[in-house]
């Protein structure tokens, strides 16, 4: 089969857009071949828990999946019982992009907590972090976060030892979602351990596909003790690859050296350099009308955009709208995005704003 794309198309819609690393690519090739015990009694996954045990330390458990939401949904529903319920803030991606899977196929309650920049502090969590023995409510059991966050935002290792004693001290657990982690860790310029485990995260989740993979996403239960059957309930949510290897390879490729930093650090340095020249346009007048919402730490630029804007824009640049109330956008760089895809875009925006 020959290519059905343009394959010089670029956009600024999704790092789910991208391809596959080359050096992803090639993992699975070279798992390929032969026969390897299914279920994940391979020789890959058995490697892939000595990479994680050396970013994380001994005593942890590593579970790979297919997807982001399988991942979640898993990783929370074992850390829950029937009548548990998630605080998370309302931008999280488990309660505005999943279809409510994590209610209707975890069988949990989200309460949701409206925040700014898509961060929960201890304070915002008590907002919600009530009704314990109230046999009429949903019992607060766990805490999630996403790093970086929905709107590009990052948590530090103190905000997240926070949330972890606070969580801990009223016998929650604290979940992180970590479909874009590489790009917190790239950011934070910090091992992964420093904001994860050391920070008190008691389950976790380490995505691959924003970063360079095929597909597949890993849970990492810190504290086997915070998600008791979770190997049951990979089946149970048909979450368990048989052909395990090749979720496990793709893992492996990036964690074991610094593919998975290299990647992220090119992705975020796309997004400062994509903020910066709209900045430097918006200076010079050669851009007008442009605001930003949130800071840029990690991959995504979060902006508005004059009347109409948007839509010209995106006959030439694929994007997604975030608040169209307000003409809010999201543009999202990945790991193959040039200097000359971001130049080209920065231009047409210059274009459209000042004809």
């Amino acid at each position: 089969m020959s290519a059905l794309h343009d394959t010089a198309l670029r956009g600024f819609a999704s790092d789910n857009y991208s391809g596959v690393h080359p050096e992803v690519l090639q993992a699975i090739v070279d798992a390929n071949g032969g026969h390897q015990i299914a279920y994940g009694e391979d020789a890959y996954t058995e490697r892939l828990h000595e990479v994680f045990r050396g970013h994380l330390g001994d005593g942890i458990e590593v579970y790979p999946v297919f997807n982001g939401t399988g991942a979640n949904v898993v990783g929370l529903q074992a850390m829950l019982p029937r009548w548990g319920a998630v605080i998370a803030a309302s931008t999280a991606h488990i309660n505005v992009d999943e279809a409510g899977a994590p209610e209707r196929v975890g069988g949990m309650k989200l309460l949701t907590v409206p925040t700014g920049d898509g961060k929960l502090t201890p304070e915002l969590v008590d907002r919600e972090a009530w009704g314990w023995g109230d046999e009429h409510r949903a019992q607060p059991l766990v805490v999630s976060i996403t790093q970086s966050t929905e709107l590009g935002t990052l948590y530090t290792p103190d905000e997240i030892r926070a949330l972890a004693d606070h969580a801990h001290g009223h016998g929650m657990r604290l979940h992180m979602d970590g479909a874009r982690i590489a790009n917190a860790a790239a950011s934070l310029d910090l091992p992964l351990r420093a904001f994860t485990r050391d920070a008190g995260v008691d389950v976790m989740t380490v995505g691959g596909t924003k970063n360079g993979a095929m597909l597949g996403e890993a849970i990492v239960v810190l504290d086997p003790e915070a998600a008791p059957g979770l190997v049951y309930g990979r089946k149970l949510n048909m979450q368990l690859a048989s052909k395990m290897r090749f979720v496990s390879a793709q893992l492996i490729a990036l964690l074991e050296g610094d593919l998975w930093l290299r990647n992220a650090r090119h992705a975020n340095a796309m997004a400062q350099r994509l903020r910066s020249s709209i900045e430097a346009g918006l200076a010079d007048g050669s851009v007008q009308g442009v605001g930003f919402t949130q800071p840029t730490q990690s991959n995504g630029v979060f902006a508005t955009l004059p009347e109409g804007v948007a839509d010209a824009l995106r006959e030439s640049f694929r994007f997604y709208d975030w608040d169209a109330a307000r003409r809010e956008v999201r543009w999202v760089c990945g790991f193959d995005t040039e200097e000359s895809d971001v130049d080209a875009f920065v231009a047409e925006l210059a274009r459209l704003t000042t004809r």
